[in-house]
């Protein structure tokens, strides 16, 4: 079981150029000696639990070639021990401390795994597209009517839907088009957000075919388009720090307005993606660009203020769940100030 907790933490750290040196490896002032893992504990919780830094877990963890091989989770019975006279001090695992029975499939073992994160706060964004081309819609199965005509449903409500043709009944889930996604940067476009509403079941097929929703997040209407439900697959990551130098900016907060602010557990959208090398699991912090008025050379008109740029202030930690080409979801995993649109992010 070492090999397999260890081999997780390493994979996606091993050999990076931009890793950090370890004699700067901070550990929280109430670093436990010992911990023992619990069903509920998340990868970046018991990171937190030692270090002051919590991506900075393989740089004190006892890695090998031969560990990376095999990647699996940790799991609740195992003991993470720091020993604070090596250094940099060094976290292992305590022999003996395994306490799992036995299972016949690999995927109860997953079951019993431990997360980088907590599940529910991605899982709604892990099976919804969330970025669409501009008329990426205009051919996906349509809400032509509603029971009564009613203007707006909720849960248990009837619609009927055209354009399904020979498409499977199930589960569906039900979007219209959001606001478009502007570089913050380059001004330029980089895809329209597609506003998830909620979830319907087929009940009876034909053109119109009748469907009962299952689930509203927003009101759902006539004219918003329809996509097949999937079920969401939560990627076995872990935080880390990108493997190069890396700088973007928030565009917004999903589903929200341009203005809108975030905190903590707020879902952000930012204007970098595969092509700029990000992937599911890095960790980026957050910066303030801070321009203040020059208090030394104030001006008969306040207008006419000089101004001086200020350092950029970082005040919070980001991880980077979804990806895509150009554009990226991100969970704030912490956060001192609310993250507005504009503010920077980059390899912490």
């Amino acid at each position: 079981m070492q090999k397999s907790i260890t081999a997780l933490l390493a994979a996606l750290w091993f050999g990076s150029p931009l890793a950090l040196a370890q004699s700067d490896i901070r550990l929280q002032e109430n670093a436990p000696d010992r911990y023992v893992v619990e069903k509920g504990d998340t990868l970046w919780g018991i990171a937190n639990k030692f270090l002051k830094d919590p991506w900075r877990w393989p740089d004190v963890w006892r890695i090998n070639q031969e560990q990376i091989k095999n990647p699996h989770w940790i799991y609740p019975g195992n003991v993470i021990v720091l020993d604070r006279r090596a250094m940099p001090p060094q976290l292992q695992l305590e022999a003996g401390t395994v306490k799992l029975s036995p299972q016949v499939h690999s995927e109860l073992l997953a079951a019993q795994a431990i997360p980088p994160i907590p599940s529910r706060a991605i899982e709604p964004f892990l099976s919804q597209p969330l970025i669409i081309e501009s008329n990426g819609l205009d051919n996906a199965p349509r809400i032509v009517a509603t029971q009564e005509n009613r203007v707006h449903l909720g849960t248990g409500g009837i619609a009927y839907v055209s354009g399904m043709g020979s498409a499977p009944s199930g589960l569906w889930q039900v979007y219209r088009p959001g606001r478009p996604l502007v570089d913050p940067e380059s001004k330029k476009t980089l895809g329209i957000e597609a506003v998830f509403l909620g979830t319907v079941r087929v009940i009876r097929d034909g053109d119109p075919a009748t469907v009962q929703i299952v689930s509203s997040k927003q009101e759902i209407t006539a004219g918003n388009r329809l996509v097949p439900a999937t079920a969401p697959t939560v990627s076995q990551y872990v935080p880390h720090a990108p493997g190069k130098e890396t700088r973007g900016r928030v565009i917004g907060l999903y589903d929200g307005l341009a203005t809108a602010e975030g905190g903590r557990d707020s879902v952000i959208s930012i204007n970098r993606g595969k092509r700029d090398g990000l992937e599911s699991g890095h960790v980026l912090a957050i910066y303030r660009s801070v321009v203040a008025v020059d208090q030394q050379n104030r001006p008969v008109s306040r207008d006419a203020a000089p101004t001086v740029k200020l350092p950029d202030e970082r005040y919070g930690l980001i991880l980077v769940f979804r990806t895509f080409d150009a554009v990226s979801y991100a969970l704030v995993m912490e956060s001192s100030r609310p993250v507005q649109p504009g503010d920077i992010v980059q390899a912490p």
